[in-house]
């Protein structure tokens, strides 16, 4: 069993995203500058945002990670020396790489930042584990294809300190490890350069040579089958397991995902993960509140993935690629006035004046409510916020924070 308490990971698609994750309980967060990253569609870090990022995530006791973690051409070395040196000025915690080439530059140029390998590396047996080990590397991120046996072996095999992460939540690729040429070949984006098209979600039919133009379905559906397209990872109801496998860190997928799915699936493992350390009783007492709070979130219907069984049928969706919602993120906290029991939010959905709403706090338990007032900036009364990021203000029930969020459950049809 690791003895050392598991480190809570999440992703920072932007800055708003960071601050959310560490005010909700992150340890740690990662996140992609303008280059060398495989997200390229999020919105990601300038040095200006990055500083600000890391200042603030420092602040709280928690580190920033910076990915590198593209397969790198020739090219790509052009800039890289002076990028990974303003990395170490601005001071962040760990870099994730993947190429053999990247992490030698990044040993020779900042060698005292911590080097994690990317899962983008495949690492799926001890000897490779041991060979990044050799060379240096504080953390390994470990394939997506391992079992809990398969981890608990590797873990055996490294020194005692040595980190192991793994994925626990999130969207999951159905290439080995996200090493995916599809997008490429399809659309001319390369999945490892960060500009991933995931054709992977697209709905597919069989059409012979010799009969072109007659779409046949993959599967047994008139509608055509979505054959790659994986559900959702969700361990939660599996921490003591992981934890006896010997991970060390915890890791959310979820970059291009909004603020309100970063602060509501990073509370709900935060609460798990404190429960579990507290008392085992009270965390499994807990299972189904845990997948609740999750389920509130957009998602996919949910699986283990590899880690108790290789993957089967049962682990795909092919009737549809969109995503469960039962929930609305209406509004953020900006700031609370005590005296008054006013919040100056900010809208990001409308609702009106008689929903019912709760209020999701980064700490401490939510509370449901009926919105009675809405007040615009100027303070005129007024019935619903229907524009995008409206400055606005609300009576609330009980106290609330900065960041603070409000979600509305959607109303069945």
């Amino acid at each position: 069993m690791n003895s050392k308490k598991i480190e809570l990971l999440a992703p920072a698609g932007d800055l708003e995203k960071l601050k959310i994750a560490i005010t909700y309980g992150a340890d740690a967060v990662y996140l992609a500058g303008k280059s060398l990253g495989l997200r390229a569609k999020a919105k990601n870090f300038d040095t200006n945002e990055m500083k600000e990022g890391i200042k603030f995530a420092h602040s709280h006791g928690k580190k920033v990670f910076i990915t590198a973690n593209i397969y790198a051409d020739n090219s790509d070395f052009v800039e890289m020396e002076n990028y990974f040196l303003e990395l170490a000025d601005l001071n962040v915690d760990g870099l994730i790489i993947s190429d053999p080439g990247v992490f030698s530059l990044a040993k020779q140029v900042v060698p005292k930042i911590d080097i994690h390998i990317s899962t983008q590396a495949n690492n799926t047996n001890y000897r490779s584990v041991m060979f990044w080990q050799s060379l240096g590397a504080k953390r390994v991120v470990l394939a997506r294809e391992l079992s809990m046996k398969e981890i608990s072996e590797i873990k055996e095999h490294v020194n005692a300190d040595f980190e192991l992460e793994t994925f626990v939540h999130g969207a999951t690729c159905v290439a080995y490890s996200g090493r995916c040429l599809l997008s490429n070949y399809m659309t001319s984006r390369s999945a490892n350069k960060g500009e991933c098209a995931q054709p992977c979600r697209w709905k597919y039919s069989l059409m012979e040579e010799k009969r072109p133009g007659e779409y046949m379905p993959v599967y047994e559906d008139e509608r055509g089958t979505y054959i790659y397209n994986s559900k959702d990872l969700c361990l939660v109801k599996h921490i003591p397991d992981l934890i006896n496998a010997g991970v060390t860190s915890f890791k959310i997928e979820g970059r291009m995902k909004t603020a309100y799915y970063v602060g509501a699936v990073v509370k709900a493992y935060r609460e798990a993960l404190d429960d579990y350390y507290e008392s085992p009783e009270k965390y499994n007492s807990k299972l189904e509140y845990y997948f609740t709070e999750l389920e509130k979130t957009s998602h996919r219907a949910f699986t283990t993935g590899f880690y108790y069984n290789k993957t089967t049928s049962n682990d795909q969706n092919y009737g549809d690629n969109s995503y469960i919602r039962t929930h609305d993120f209406v509004a953020v906290v900006e700031n609370y006035d005590e005296k008054t029991g006013f919040a100056d939010i900010e809208q990001r959905n409308k609702f009106v004046v008689g929903d019912e709403v709760e209020v999701f706090r980064a700490t401490g338990a939510n509370y449901k409510q009926i919105i009675d007032e809405i007040y615009d900036e100027k303070g005129n009364k007024i019935t619903e916020a229907p524009h995008p990021k409206q400055k606005i203000r609300l009576k609330l029930d009980s106290p609330v924070t900065k960041y603070d969020m409000i979600r509305k459950a959607m109303v069945k049809d």
